[in-house]
């Protein structure tokens, strides 16, 4: 799988190949074969893989002190996600559109949903108000973060610190709440 990330990284899609894979990892082609029946099973392997601390963090994030502080946290994984191998990032969301992989991005979008939903009720809790519709908030902020995020990433931009600011100040605009102090 990492052999795999790396050529991603390096020769970007056009050199992505399972010979470049096999070479890199150090095995026969046979032996990537024998675990996936074609580029685009390694591919959606990978992309599972490097969304499992995303989908991980962003479970968490309910249990947080404060629902501004879960927000933070869903902010800082999936800036951390973007960030931590951005080429591989990018490549990878295209690819994901590509394949149609909608198992990994429904998993990651319901999960995210599920906590953001969760934090909401949390604000409701607190008095601050929940929004008329609640689902439609939740995927309003998905869309929110995911489209910031992202584009970030398209842009290449490299301070995660700065995106996670402004996706915050964008996060608690949307729900009326007293920006975070920085």
């Amino acid at each position: 799988m990492e052999g795999a990330a790396r050529v991603l990284e390096e020769r970007g899609l056009d050199g992505y190949t399972t010979n470049a894979v096999a070479e890199r990892a150090g095995v026969s082609i046979g032996s990537v074969y024998q675990y996936f029946p074609g580029k685009d099973a390694l591919t959606a392997a990978l992309v599972a893989r490097e969304t499992a601390l995303l989908i991980e963090a962003v479970r968490a994030a309910p249990s947080a002190a404060t629902p501004e502080d879960g927000f933070r946290r869903i902010v800082q994984a999936c800036v951390a996600h973007q960030m931590a191998r951005p080429r591989l990032a990018l490549l990878l969301d295209r690819e994901e559109s590509r394949l149609q992989l909608a198992d990994t991005l429904g998993s990651v979008a319901g999960d995210l949903t599920t906590a953001l939903l969760a934090l909401l009720a949390l604000l409701a809790l607190l008095g601050a108000g929940l929004p008329a519709e609640p689902e439609t908030a939740a995927g309003d902020l998905f869309a929110l973060v995911r489209g910031m995020v992202d584009a970030a990433g398209e842009r290449g931009e490299r301070d995660g610190e700065a995106l996670e600011r402004r996706v915050l100040r964008a996060v608690h605009g949307y729900l009326g709440l007293p920006q975070a102090v920085a």
